[in-house]
């Protein structure tokens, strides 16, 4: 059976508690004729079509939201190529890459999470007040172009997910691009967001097209435990692209601004953290199931050639059937889908932030002319420019991934400078553990950065760094 569910921004009456018993409460229930009322965190969420209490697993998926949808979203069409091609070329040799990369996204994400829930500010808000308008403007030009290009490709994605089952990007896409501004500008925050959850659904295909693809156990556990390291240059170029389409600015973004809408308050940030782990480890579960289920099929008939998403799920139908390349189309359908709504409604949060606009998924355009205006300008743009026949979707990818990499380290920094104010923090601030992995995923991403950025500048003028 189905459960609506309605959701309102003041809190409801709820039975009298023992003294000191409310902030140990994760939810509170209680039972009304026409269903049951829930206090999360604070918050009053009715459950119509239920006549008692829900279970402690409906309680838990209730309290997923930011987390889920900022890990997931990173599973976007460029993510899944990535992956794609890593599984063609490698096998399963880089899964271990994976599992050092889920601590650094959790750390990264998690941090972006208490950052909102205890100053219920964005991070562009914080930014421009701590650090001036220079670093500011400077960060809102790389993410409106960076982002307004992610954009692009997702809707590049989209209309290659449905060409495989034989539909026209020009019908799929104008279609998709009114569906998701449809969704963001008449929905309300609370609404917006379990839709989000419901479309993560979708990537339950990439874990079943992995069994599918019948893997030899043995050597995915050997690939994710055993390090293996060649000097290849593509070999290096590809573990560095692994790392960058993991973390992503984006993510950070989303995770804070979608944590200050929701109105978490520092006492009932505990479930958010929670929300934050699950999120990053089933984000890079998927990552995992897709390199799995190229380096099963494509990787052990020799094809090891993959550009793009949609050229491995062609590619998977005469190793290993129709049905692991229908499953392919629909995850990249999903992930396409979710990311286009994820990024510019991360973008029109940031900029809204950094000059103090009116921001939220529950105001409408008179009431927040620019947030509004400029996720709908995203939205119309991205999908327009998807329409370009011939549009040099490799070059374009690339040049993205240089201004990722240009602005995630600045943003890395942003935060680990921020969220160890202890003024500001009091007691969400980082704990010593805390800093030693927040500032070692910064050395990290900062080398993995400069690795690209110096190969690619010295290969122009005909030096290969990386040899090969």
């Amino acid at each position: 059976m189905s459960t609506p569910v309605e959701s309102h921004d003041l809190p409801v009456s709820q039975p009298v508690q023992p003294p000191g018993t409310e902030r140990r409460d994760i939810v509170n229930a209680r039972t009304l004729q026409s269903g049951i009322w829930l206090t999360i965190r604070g918050r009053g969420i009715k459950l119509r079509g239920l006549q008692r209490p829900p279970n402690k697993v409906l309680r838990w998926l209730l309290l997923l939201g930011p987390g889920l949808i900022a890990g997931i979203a990173g599973d976007d069409a460029g993510g899944i190529a990535t992956y794609s091609s890593a599984g063609a070329q490698y096998g399963y040799e880089l899964l271990w890459v994976l599992l050092l990369i889920t601590l650094s996204l959790a750390v990264v994400q998690e941090m972006s999470a208490r950052l909102g829930a205890a100053t219920g500010r964005g991070l562009l808000d914080l930014i421009r007040e701590r650090f001036g308008v220079n670093w500011t403007v400077f960060a809102i030009a790389i993410i409106l172009i960076s982002n307004g290009g992610l954009t692009v490709s997702e809707f590049i994605g989209i209309g290659a997910a449905l060409d495989l089952f034989g539909i026209s990007k020009y019908l799929v896409v104008p279609v998709a691009a009114l569906v998701v501004w449809y969704l963001v500008v008449a929905g309300s925050y609370q609404r917006v967001e379990k839709i989000f959850v419901l479309m993560a659904l979708a990537f339950i295909a990439y874990p079943i097209a992995a069994i599918l693809g019948h893997p030899h156990w043995g050597a995915v556990a050997h690939g994710t435990f055993v390090p293996t390291l060649h000097r290849n240059p593509d070999y290096v170029l590809l573990l560095v692209g692994l790392i960058g389409t993991t973390l992503t600015p984006y993510q950070q973004l989303y995770q804070q601004s979608s944590i200050v809408e929701k109105g978490v308050a520092r006492g009932h940030y505990g479930p958010e953290r929670a929300d934050t782990y699950f999120g990053a480890i089933t984000s890079n579960l998927i990552s995992a199931s897709i390199i799995v289920a190229v380096g099963a099929t494509l990787y052990v008939a020799g094809q090891h050639d993959i550009n793009s998403a949609a050229d491995a799920a062609r590619a998977l139908q005469p190793v290993a059937g129709s049905a692991a390349t229908s499953l392919f189309a629909i995850g990249l359908l999903g992930a396409s889908l979710l990311a286009a709504a994820v990024l510019p409604l991360a973008t029109a949060y940031a900029v809204s932030e950094a000059f103090g606009f009116r921001k939220g998924v529950n105001l409408d355009f008179r009431r927040a002319p620019i947030f509004v205006g400029l996720f709908t300008a995203l939205v119309i743009v991205g999908a327009a420019i998807a329409l370009i026949p011939h549009l040099p979707v490799i070059s374009i990818l690339l040049a993205i991934q240089v201004l990722n990499g240009i602005l995630l380290p600045v943003i890395l920094v942003f935060i680990m400078i921020l969220i160890n104010d202890r003024r500001m923090m009091g007691n969400l601030a980082n704990t010593r553990l805390y800093n030693v992995l927040g500032w070692g995923t910064v050395a990290l991403v900062t080398l993995a950065v400069l690795v690209f950025l110096v190969s690619q500048a010295l290969d122009l003028v005909g030096i290969h760094l990386l040899g090969g």
